[in-house]
């Protein structure tokens, strides 16, 4: 029996030995391990908290832009030179200019103007618009609408893509529908 106790001493012993001769013991990395992860996620929610102090702010471009003089506009003509950049066209008829909205009003595609057939025609559907932006063909439930006009104290046009007039509710006979020149 004396000999057994002693075979499992020097057992002991002997894992002991081998135990501090390692680098670590289980307990010391399993604490290790358990700090570590405690200070990595203090760290990502620190870093979240601070990503919280700076708004999320989208820098849009300004809706109101210079289109130019009046006389650069020719009687009975439509100018697509804004479609592209402002998504405008700008109408100069007998009585004055106005500015159409180039978005169809059925699902939001951007019309074309077609000179020879003197109408917007909607590439999506099959939309079509006169030359004053009434519909008339196609799914499009209502007239295209159009942006607010005025004259600048310099001369030129300026057009406010954030103010919109709509025919279903009589607006283009309000001020700022129609510049009158």
């Amino acid at each position: 029996m004396a000999e057994a106790k002693e075979k499992s001493a020097s057992k002991d012993a002997k894992e002991n030995d081998e135990a501090q001769n390692t680098i670590w013991s289980r307990r010391e990395f399993f604490s290790l391990a358990g700090w570590a992860g405690f200070l990595g996620s203090l760290g990502l929610s620190s870093l979240y908290f601070a990503r919280l102090l700076f708004p999320r702010v989208l820098f849009e471009p300004s809706p109101v832009f210079k289109a130019g003089n009046p006389s650069d506009y020719t009687v009975g003509e439509v100018s697509t030179k804004y479609v592209k950049d402002q998504r405008v066209w700008i109408v100069r008829d007998n009585e004055g200019i106005y500015v159409i909205f180039a978005l169809c009003t059925h699902l939001g595609c951007t019309p074309r103007w077609l000179k020879t057939e003197n109408k917007y025609k909607c590439p999506c559907h099959g939309s079509g618009f006169t030359k004053e932006g009434m519909n008339f063909e196609g799914p499009a439930p209502r007239p295209l609408e159009r942006l607010k006009i005025a004259l600048a104290p310099d001369g030129q046009i300026i057009v406010d893509k954030s103010k919109k007039f709509l025919f279903e509710k009589d607006e283009w006979g309000k001020p700022g529908a129609k510049l009158f020149v």
